[in-house]
């Protein structure tokens, strides 16, 4: 009885024992605070998107730290995964789907994401050249980053001896002057920067670098490329003596062979990723020697206080004042109530031009012309200067670009023009710059000229029109419609009002 009485107090004593000692431990674990996952260098453990989204709709406050903080990591995400995703048949899909990102809060993850990308697999560096250049082709500010940064990792890895790193960066800049996003003489001063005091890595480093680009130092430099060539024969010569190794060596005899093939193996730029014509891409000319500032800090999470700016690049502001637009002109019973409803809608300065715009294409997309939109034009000219100014530079704007009308449109146009002219609603001024002549004229322009000027002499009458025609306040107006500089030009000008009808107006 006494032993188990005993038994029973020494597990008590054992049980309060463990329950003390798991209290210790149990305290400073309480104590230790919990890690923010994503202030981490490495964004933390992995988050999935479907909770990293509830995490942000929970958030209130947009601008709070915490709130941009998740929007960067979702950012950094994206960028990484669609880079790493680009190859030859879908790099303007990617392009696309970068887009609709912020790319220019994260220019600078979108750079360093290409930048690894390519250092981990430099046989595709004209893909991702081809990539960089059409991004470059829209944000310019983006290419000549990651060039510069490109120009920075380059002289750290020369002054280093860092054989590797230095052959993967010449090679994407080798590309990249391909697709015309760095200028070729980045490439001349890699050359003779590499070949000054040759040796068997500068030397090597150099003869890769030349194979990428060489085909396009051909076609624009073929001087200068005939100077590095020159160089390297003499290296190859003095290789006993420079104790340059005979490996290296072969390598120049073979680079050598392919410039005598034209560097056929090695084209510039592969028919598959010429994706940006020449005349739209936009060239950076950085030098070696300039003191470039990398911009490290881009890379890091940056924080907006205040008011957030919402550009909107996609136009859906403006479609959606043009179908509003469209549809009160086509509910309305005449062009008072449409100009009513339109006044109402209170529309911005920054969208009347696009109204008056509105206004002429819906005419033009008529079957016929109708008389409701002349009306409606002229009304609009009569309340403000502005408008009038608008809808006569839409009237020159129109002279110039005819040739792109189909014949319904032509004539629709030709009909509002003359009535806003017949009504005086706009200035008559608006013929200054048309010259009837056989060489500044097009069919289309000739024909468009005829159907506003028949227009008119039904609408004034021929007395009435060669009246207005003889105004002498006008007479620089229709200079160039009636030219008298060339007996040759005043011909063709009696022609063509004779043929249409209108002969009584070159009296």
């Amino acid at each position: 009885m006494y032993r188990r009485i005993g038994n029973e107090e020494n597990r008590q004593n054992r049980d309060k024992t463990s329950k003390e000692k798991n209290a210790v431990e149990e305290e400073p674990k309480a104590k230790k605070e919990p890690v923010d996952v994503l202030r981490t260098r490495t964004g933390g453990a992995y988050i999935p998107p479907a909770k990293l989204r509830m995490m942000q709709d929970q958030i209130t406050d947009k601008e709070s730290e915490q709130y941009q903080r998740m929007n960067w990591e979702r950012l950094k995400k994206k960028i990484h995964g669609l880079v790493n995703k680009v190859n030859t048949g879908n790099l303007v899909s990617v392009v696309r789907s970068l887009l609709q990102e912020n790319i220019i809060r994260g220019k600078g993850l979108l750079v360093r994401s290409i930048i690894q990308a390519q250092a981990f697999s430099p046989v595709f560096s004209h893909v991702y050249a081809a990539f960089v250049a059409v991004i470059n082709s829209k944000f310019p500010h983006i290419g000549e980053l990651l060039l510069r940064r490109l120009i920075v990792q380059f002289k750290r890895s020369f002054r280093r001896n860092d054989k590797g790193t230095t052959v993967t960066v010449s090679k994407f800049i080798a590309h990249l002057i391909n697709q015309r996003v760095a200028h070729e003489v980045l490439a001349l001063e890699i050359m003779i920067l590499m070949m000054e005091t040759p040796t068997d890595d500068s030397v090597e480093v150099s003869i890769a670098f030349l194979k990428e680009c060489g085909a396009k130092l051909l076609e624009v430099s073929p001087r200068a490329l005939d100077t590095v060539f020159t160089r390297l024969r003499g290296i190859l010569q003095d290789g006993d003596s420079t104790n340059l190794d005979k490996r290296v060596q072969y390598m120049i005899e073979v680079v050598m062979t392919i410039r005598k093939d034209q560097f056929k193996a090695y084209p510039a730029v592969i028919e598959e990723l010429d994706l940006i014509d020449e005349e739209d891409q936009i060239t950076h000319t950085i030098s070696l020697e300039d003191a470039v500032n990398p911009e490290n800090e881009l890379s890091g999470i940056g924080t907006t206080s205040g008011t957030t700016e919402i550009i909107d690049n996609t136009e859906q502001n403006l479609v959606a004042f043009r179908r509003e637009v469209y549809l009160t002109i086509q509910s309305s019973l005449d062009f008072q109530e449409a100009a009513h409803k339109l006044l109402k809608m209170k529309v911005s300065k920054e969208l009347e031009a696009e109204l008056c715009h509105m206004l002429v294409d819906c005419c033009c997309q008529q079957r016929t012309y109708e008389r409701f939109y002349g009306l409606l034009c002229e009304r609009f000219c009569r309340l403000r200067k502005e408008y009038q100014t608008t809808f006569e530079k839409i009237a020159c704007d129109t002279y110039a670009t005819i040739h792109r009308f189909d014949i319904t449109k032509l004539r629709n146009m030709a009909r509002l023009i003359s009535h806003l002219l017949f009504t005086d609603a706009i200035n008559w001024t608006i013929f200054t710059d048309v010259r009837l002549t056989e060489n500044d004229t097009t069919s289309s322009g000739r024909i468009y000229l005829k159907y506003i000027f028949q227009e008119l002499c039904e609408s004034m009458g021929l007395a009435k029109l060669y009246e207005r025609i003889s105004d002498p306040t006008l007479q620089t107006a229709f200079a160039g419609l009636f030219p008298r500089d060339n007996p040759q030009n005043t011909r063709f000008a009696i022609n063509f009002f004779t043929l249409t009808g209108l002969g009584g107006l070159t009296r």
